[in-house]
Order: structure tokens, then sequence, then C-alpha cells
């Protein structure tokens, strides 16, 4: 079974709570697309922003995840 949307969003808002996320399917049920603002990031480089929704993500991304094109930024 794979994780709704909304349900993977509230999974990074756990871990990262300031964050403003917005996921959509593009195929199937497992490929995502993600945008993900926080103030959090600031001051670290792309992929240490990535690798903080990865984390939020844990087992999901080697599993029910197959696809996530994120997109992050600063609030």
């Amino acid at each position: 079974m794979h994780p709704k949307p909304e349900e993977i969003a509230e999974m990074v808002r756990q871990h990262i709570p300031d964050a403003v996320v917005n996921v959509r399917l593009y195929s199937g049920d497992d490929h995502f697309e993600m945008d993900v603002v926080s103030a959090s990031f600031a001051g670290k480089a792309r992929i240490a922003q990535h690798k903080m929704v990865y984390a939020a993500l844990g087992e999901n991304m080697k599993e029910a995840i197959h696809a996530l094109a994120l997109k992050t930024s600063v609030s």
C-alpha cells in the first residue's frame, strides 16, 4: 500500500514543523512531486535540505515511494 500525498506531507511536517508542504502524484500511485518551504532550510545547501526531507520520510523512501521529484526553498 502506497501512502497518499497528504500522508507524505504530514510525515514531513512532523519532522519539520514550520514546513509548508505540497505533494502531488504525477504517475501511478508511487511517483510524487513535492515542494517544501521552511525557514529551517536557511543557510543549508540544497543537498542538506533534501536530506532533511528524506530523513522525515524514512523507510518510505526505500519501499512505498518509488520516485520523488523534490524542490526545497527557504521561507
